[in-house]
């Protein structure tokens, strides 16, 4: 489990001290992003290394136990398609293909073609994925809980609504168009231009 220290909250955190420095080496750029992006990515690093170790005892490692557990939330007969599958994780096409082939070599899925459309694949949980998975699963949850319980719960419901926000506007095309331009002039100065395939 995570463990915590009582800190002063009137001290910066690492991120606000770092955008400090920022300010004063660079005060014409403004680093006010790494309010919520800095500290988005260092609670992902540290979550992870947490999560992947509560899920070590089960043999498993995030990206397995995500593919498992959506299908097993997925209800009866836990199947779902490649494309269904990626819609609900976030792995490329190819990490999600070797993922399939590692997991289906333990025996904890298998693939097989689509009774409906001969020319798809479908991806099903085992009887051994599910006895890995279910128990790996409540305890994946009380871990999120421990991740969260310094937090109000008033303080939870408006984080999740403000990075629920934040997802939704970066999966919009227009989104993602005003963010490339945004760093595309300085790009080609920095040796960094790279024509779009």
């Amino acid at each position: 489990m995570l463990k915590t220290h009582d800190e002063d909250p009137r001290e910066p955190d690492r991120i606000e001290a770092g955008m400090r420095r920022w300010r004063q080496e660079f005060p014409d750029i403004d680093p006010s992003g790494k309010a919520v992006v800095g500290r988005i990515l260092h609670l992902q690093e540290v979550f992870l290394i947490v999560i992947n170790n509560a899920l070590e005892p089960f043999g498993l490692k995030y990206p397995e136990f995500a593919v498992l557990a959506t299908l097993r939330v997925q209800g009866h007969p836990y199947r779902m398609s490649p494309k269904a599958l990626l819609d609900s994780l976030i792995l490329t096409s190819g990490g999600l293909s070797n993922l399939l082939r590692k997991l289906e070599r333990r025996g904890l899925i298998r693939r097989s073609q689509d009774a409906v459309d001969r020319r798809g694949v479908v991806v099903e949980l085992t009887a051994l994925g599910r006895r890995r998975v279910e128990p790996a699963m409540r305890v994946h949850a009380q871990t999120e809980l421990s991740l969260v319980r310094s937090l109000k719960q008033a303080e939870r419901r408006e984080a999740a609504k403000a990075m629920s926000k934040l997802i939704k506007a970066t999966k919009r095309p227009a989104q993602q168009r005003d963010a490339a331009a945004a760093v595309a002039p300085l790009t080609p100065r920095l040796g960094l231009h790279r024509r779009a395939d």
